[in-house]
C-alpha cells in the first residue's frame, strides 16, 4: 500500500540530482557523499540510492566499488562522441519524418517553431534559459517525431540525457545573449522551410551544422572552468 509514496520518493531524488549535476552543483568527479545529500533534499538513503542508480544507468554519476559515488567526469572526447552521435541520429529521424509525416506533423512542427519564436516576459535568466529551452527541445521533438518510430525517438532520448550536462553549458553562452539568439531563431526558420519543403538532403544538412554549432561554445566554456 506504501509503495506509491516510495516511489514518487525515488522519482523526486532523480529529478532534484539530475538537475542539480546538470547545472554544476555537483562538478564533475566530485564525491556524492550520502550525508549532505540527505541533508540537501530531506530524503532518506533509500530514494537516494535508487536515483543514483538509476543516474549511474545514464552515465551521469559513476558507481565506485565499495566507496560510493562520483559525479562522471566531463571530457572533449566524449563531447565530441555524443554530438556527432547525436547530429548522425537526428539527421536519420528528420530524413525518415520528411518520408512518413503527414499535415499533423507539419502542423505541430510549424506551432513548436511559433511559439520558441515568440519573446516572452521572463524574471531572470534563469528563467529565460529554462522557457527557452522547454521550448527548444519540444520544437526539436516535433521535427523528429515524425519518423513515427518509438524505438528511435527512445534512443534519441538517452543520448539527450547524457549530453545534458554539455548543453547547460552552451545553454548558459547561448540564451543570455541576444546576438546568439539571433542567429538560432534565423537558423530554426531556415531548418523549417527545408524540412516542410520536403528537401531531405537540404534539410539533413542544416540539420547535422545546427547540431553541431554548440561544440566549439562548449569546449571554450569547459576549458574556462577547468573541465578541459
Amino acid at each position: 500500500m506504501d509503495s506509491t509514496p516510495k516511489q514518487n520518493l525515488g522519482i523526486s531524488a532523480y529529478r532534484w540530482l539530475k538537475q542539480d549535476i546538470i547545472r554544476g552543483v555537483y562538478p564533475p568527479g566530485e564525491k556524492l557523499l550520502m550525508s549532505r545529500l540527505k541533508e540537501r533534499y530531506d530524503l532518506g538513503i533509500g530514494p537516494l540510492r535508487e536515483a543514483l542508480s538509476q543516474l549511474v544507468a545514464e552515465r551521469l554519476v559513476v558507481a565506485i566499488s565499495q566507496r560510493g559515488y562520483r559525479v562522471a567526469p566531463m571530457s572533449r572526447e566524449e563531447l565530441a562522441d555524443l554530438y556527432d552521435a547525436r547530429s548522425q541520429l537526428e539527421g536519420l529521424m528528420l530524413e525518415l519524418a520528411i518520408q512518413r509525416g503527414d499535415d499533423a506533423w507539419e502542423a505541430d512542427v510549424l506551432a513548436k517553431a511559433h511559439t520558441l519564436a515568440k519573446v516572452m516576459e521572463v524574471h531572470s535568466p534563469e528563467e529565460m534559459l529554462d522557457v527557452w529551452d522547454t521550448r527548444h527541445q519540444a520544437f526539436h521533438t516535433a521535427i523528429v517525431a515524425g519518423c513515427n518510430s518509438p524505438h528511435l525517438m527512445q534512443a534519441r532520448q538517452g543520448l539527450f540525457d547524457q549530453v545534458e550536462r554539455y548543453r547547460h553549458l552552451w545553454l548558459q553562452e547561448t540564451v543570455l545573449s541576444d546576438e546568439a539568439l539571433a542567429r538560432k531563431r534565423q537558423e530554426h526558420a531556415a531548418l523549417v522551410d527545408a524540412t516542410l519543403a520536403r528537401d531531405v538532403e537540404r534539410a539533413r544538412t542544416m540539420m547535422r551544422e545546427h547540431l553541431m554549432t554548440p561544440v566549439p561554445i562548449i569546449l571554450d566554456a569547459m576549458q574556462r572552468r577547468g573541465l578541459a
